[in-house]
């Protein structure tokens, strides 16, 4: 029996949303309310049904409310449904309380932007930059000249500390902006009509981006600008907008967004000025881990902040790609253009040549920095393709008479052996050209005077060579250990685009740099923050997750030291009546590559099978022939055809054969399997039918899960991670811990799909010889002790009769 975290304190009940907690609620709580208390973090494995979201919020809520430890409870997670589940569990907690707390679910600048929402910016030009390019110049129209007396002008709701001394803009100038956007007097009985609008909301401006009055712009070309940002210095960067415009305190896109145009303030900016006010902020991982979006939350990222990180199984892979770069092919190609155009300018006259060097000089860049770095981004290109021709010379011979013939998937080239640290390839190129780490390093400096020139002497072009000369100043000096230098080439074919290079009617091409141990940055994250709760469905083995998510190495190896963090763990089990679920590990032989064969040579009736395909088509018929809605996740796309080719001929139910495809047909695919009578749908494990879809209710009596859905483990990037995984936790446990653990996570998942209430029943399933206890390469110990005692082992021959019997006893 586990031990409880109780102390005897019940205050925190003041703060919880419902009348009594669940089973194991009220523990959690107390757990995670100890861990903040002592400035530590719970891991916390608890399945649908424990009321972790709940729980935590009420833990947050009482550490912020109760203690001086904390001013704000920060949620992540990266599933929009969940986003949604915090947003709703906060407004019940608030709603019994008299002094509810302020929350703001945060969302992106591009589901924010009125202008960019409607369609209003050039084709060529994306939303964040052309809001970037508005912003500024609007702060230049609005800047004080001294003869204001720096008063607001319009009322503001939130109201941001101005410090005098601080304030460079003018009030009045916003306004005067705003005043000059709006339609004239003709027309302003028709707003909505003749006024953008976007979210049902109509703004008080005209739809067009409108250019500043010729009073307020230097020389003949007035500039663009935004009134809603305009407006927004109007109220001396406060909102028009607070909590009270959302249920119980909680503000969402959907409130702040409407109310925001109506009044006619940015509604990023009144995001972003909520969001300093609030006591509970919710948002997405990028958030929290991206470099690039984390300066969002600038003002709340300290010791003060109570953070919850949801869905936390999820953390290593998504937090590896957010710092993980890729530079395109064409953002080079960008980059050289920009270097190119100010050469170019400089070479038309002596004026020209002294209106470009002149600004460069205020950046302390030569022109002659300027013309090497043009030099540079044009021999990375030509050396790009070289290596991508070699590549395919070699792996396709004939490929350049019908470049059509090329896989249809994403490709990696690596530029040096995942399994060894050593230089890449393009470093060693660079430096025997003459490109240095002294040029490497100078390229973001060059990058960023590139653009302060195009942009003062109006050249109509839109930049990207600082960020370019940013990564790359990145790709010379991050360490081999940690990061893979690959070129990556993803499946795009062209259709009508112009292409450079004829393997461009394929794919495209990039430059990756790619993080193989996020856990470094991860607990960079986690120290700059007060303490919090990890939790998830599925993190079991709980020590290895402590470890490769950082938090490990936050708790010093002996307990005296003063900067030790306090790292605390549980596992609760399935909280819901066990007689309503069977659990079974089908005995089958590995469903191997090695074993089963390939699939596409295999008939569907079995005419060409190996024994391994007869057993697990055994299987797969007595489980789709399970009453109701049935899911067999597959090691792949490819297996999942296979499967379903299988059942269509042998099961008297409706099969759908899921594949890798967009959005929208997945989609399709998952309403028409929830629509009518039972069906059978067969997908990938790594697929996004297996997790964070809530097949609730009746929506699914049957979860297989067959073969161990492990990774690629001949990719380069999945060797590069087992290397750095060897480095840092141990030879031993390279394997285990970069690809074992995360693939059994998959794999519970899935089969979590089934059992989402108390009144559901349910048949759970892994197929494979590898889930049994004495199996060689068994992952049997991966799984939770209580999920070990539930599940029964059997053979394929047995499992009908077994099915059978659950059903009868149930109907």
């Amino acid at each position: 029996m586990r031990e409880t975290a109780s102390t005897g304190d019940q205050s925190w009940r003041e703060y919880f949303g419902f009348a009594e907690p669940y089973e194991n609620q009220a523990d959690a709580v107390e757990r995670a309310i100890e861990a903040g208390k002592s400035r530590g973090f719970l891991a916390m494995e608890g399945p649908c049904g424990t009321g972790k979201t709940m729980a935590a919020l009420t833990a947050g809520a009482h550490l912020v409310r109760e203690t001086e430890l904390y001013d704000r409870i920060l949620v992540v997670t990266p599933v929009k449904q969940q986003l949604q589940q915090f947003v709703d569990d906060l407004r019940t907690l608030n709603a019994g309380i008299e002094d509810p707390l302020d929350g703001i679910a945060l969302v992106g600048k591009r589901d924010l932007c009125p202008y960019g929402r409607e369609g209003k910016f050039p084709d060529d030009a994306g939303t964040h930059e052309r809001c970037e390019d508005l912003r500024e110049a609007t702060a230049r129209l609005v800047e004080d000249d001294g003869r204001s007396d720096g008063t607001a002008v319009a009322e503001t709701a939130i109201d941001a500390e101005i410090d005098d001394e601080d304030q460079w803009w003018d009030p009045r100038k916003g306004q005067d902006l705003a005043a000059a956007a709006r339609p004239d007097a003709a027309t302003q009985t028709r707003l909505g009509e003749d006024t953008l609008a976007t979210a049902g909301a109509a703004s008080p401006y005209r739809p067009s981006q409108p250019s500043a009055p010729e009073s307020m712009a230097e020389g003949d070309d007035p500039p663009l600008y935004c009134p809603f940002e305009a407006d927004w210095y109007a109220r001396n960067k406060g909102s028009p907008v607070d909590f009270s415009a959302g249920p119980e305190n909680v503000v969402t896109i959907e409130d702040y967004l409407p109310a925001a145009v109506e009044r006619g303030t940015c509604p990023h900016r009144v995001m972003s000025v909520m969001l300093d006010q609030a006591d509970v902020v919710v948002g997405n991982y990028n958030h929290l881990f991206d470099p690039g979006s984390r300066p969002l939350l600038s003002g709340v990222l300290d010791d003060s902040t109570f953070v919850v990180v949801d869905e936390a199984h999820r953390l290593e892979e998504r937090v590896r790609d957010l710092l993980s770069d890729r530079l395109g092919k064409q953002t080079i190609k960008q980059a050289r253009n920009d270097c190119d155009l100010l050469v170019q300018r400089a070479q038309q006259s002596a004026d020209h040549k002294r209106q470009v060097r002149d600004v460069l000089s205020a950046r302390e860049v030569p022109l002659d920095a300027v013309d090497q770095a043009r030099k540079f981004y044009d021999d990375l290109l030509r050396w790009l393709d070289d290596r991508i021709e070699s590549f395919l010379d070699a792996e396709h011979e004939g490929w350049r008479a019908d470049p059509a013939t090329l896989p249809d998937r994403d490709r990696e080239i690596p530029l040096r052996d995942p399994e060894a640290v050593e230089r890449d390839e393009l470093t060693e190129w660079a430096e025997r050209k003459g490109y240095d780490g002294g040029v490497w390093r100078t390229l973001a400096q060059v990058g960023a005077a590139v653009e302060d020139v195009i942009d003062q002497l109006g050249l109509t072009r839109q930049p990207v060579c600082a960020a370019v000369g940013a990564l790359a100043g990145q790709w010379w000096e991050r360490d081999h250990s940690t990061f893979l230098r690959e070129i990556e080439l993803e499946h795009s074919p062209a259709d009508t685009r112009q292409t450079d290079a004829d393997y461009e009617a394929v794919y495209t091409p990039g430059l990756l740099c790619y993080n193989c141990m996020p856990a470094t940055a991860l607990r960079d994250v986690f120290d700059d923050l007060g303490g919090g709760v990890l939790m998830s469905a599925t993190l079991e083995p709980l020590d290895v997750f402590t470890r490769v998510s950082g938090l490990d190495a936050l708790a010093a190896a002996d307990g005296d030291d003063e900067d030790a963090r306090p790292v605390r763990s549980t596992t609760y089990d399935l909280p819901f009546p066990r007689e309503n679920r069977a659990s079974y590990l089908v005995d089958a032989r590995p469903f191997t590559a090695r074993n089963r064969g390939d699939p596409e040579a295999m008939e569907p009736l079995g005419e060409e099978w190996n024994r391994t395909r007869d057993e697990y088509a055994q299987a797969l018929r007595a489980l789709a022939r399970s009453p109701g809605n049935v899911m067999i996740a597959m090691p792949n796309y490819r297996e999942a055809a296979w499967a379903g080719a299988y059942l269509r001929e042998t099961v008297d139910k409706a099969v759908l054969v899921d594949e890798a495809s967009s959005n929208e047909a997945t989609e399709d695919r998952k309403q028409r399997f929830f629509r009518g009578a039972g069906k059978v749908l067969v997908t990938s494990t790594r697929g996004t039918l297996t997790e964070g879809v809530d097949y609730d209710g009746e929506k699914l009596s049957t979860c297989a899960v067959v073969g161990v859905p492990l990774v690629n483990i001949g990719s380069p990037r999945v060797r590069a991670v087992q290397r750095a995984y060897g480095d840092a936790f141990g030879e031993d446990n390279a394997f285990e811990y970069a690809l074992t653990v995360p693939a059994v996570r998959r794999a519970r998942q899935a089969i979590g799909r089934v059992i989402r209430g108390t009144e559901e029943v349910g048949v759970r399933a892994f197929v494979g010889r590898r889930y049994t206890p004495d199996a060689r390469h068994s992952v049997f110990p991966y799984l939770p002790a209580g999920e070990r005692e539930e599940f029964t082992r059997m053979t394929p021959e047995f499992l009908a009769d077994q099915l059978d019997t659950f059903w009868r006893d149930r109907t």
